[in-house]
């Protein structure tokens, strides 16, 4: 039998990760995003940037995570990422550099909070906030891309994390 949401034995959970997005403006990768938060008990989405949609697109979706996933908008990602840094967040940005460590082998801890910034759809996460990066981690690739959607590398980022934290 096919179990629903109502059925399973999963443990309801929240986990000290905020989730930043740096300009992410595509509603249906925002509303992707609030249902990928609810699903890994994320504690907050800060959604940065102008002109946020949260319209139709976004809720057909997010379908209605929207209204059980604690979020905010700010203008700027930068100013966030220094802002919680200062509260004690650990900063992890989303992206490949040549610093950056596949996420499957870097170590998380709860001992801090963390803020996962996830970058704009075109430019990926901002130097200014790789700057502010206590660590960069990125997803292997085999294919002959260079990026994947950013709701995809983030639920992958998001299920490293939380295994870790478990």
């Amino acid at each position: 039998m096919q179990l629903t949401h109502y059925n399973t034995d999963f443990t309801t959970r929240t986990f000290p990760i905020t989730v930043v997005c740096n300009n992410i403006t595509n509603a249906p990768n925002i509303g992707s995003l609030f249902r990928i938060c609810d699903a890994f008990g994320v504690e907050k989405l800060i959604l940065c940037g102008e002109d946020i949609p949260l319209g139709r697109k976004m809720m057909k979706t997010s379908r209605a995570t929207e209204k059980s996933v604690d979020f905010e908008i700010r203008d700027s990602a930068l100013a966030v990422a220094k802002e919680l840094k200062s509260e004690g967040y650990q900063i992890l940005s989303l992206e490949i550099t040549e610093n950056s460590v596949p996420v499957h082998s870097a170590k998380f801890s709860a001992e801090a909070p963390i803020a996962l910034v996830a970058g704009d759809e075109n430019f990926g996460v901002s130097e200014a906030i790789l700057n502010e990066s206590d660590t960069i981690i990125h997803i292997n690739m085999y294919g002959q891309n260079s990026s994947m959607n950013v709701v995809q590398a983030t639920n992958i980022a998001l299920y490293e994390i939380t295994k870790q934290l478990l």
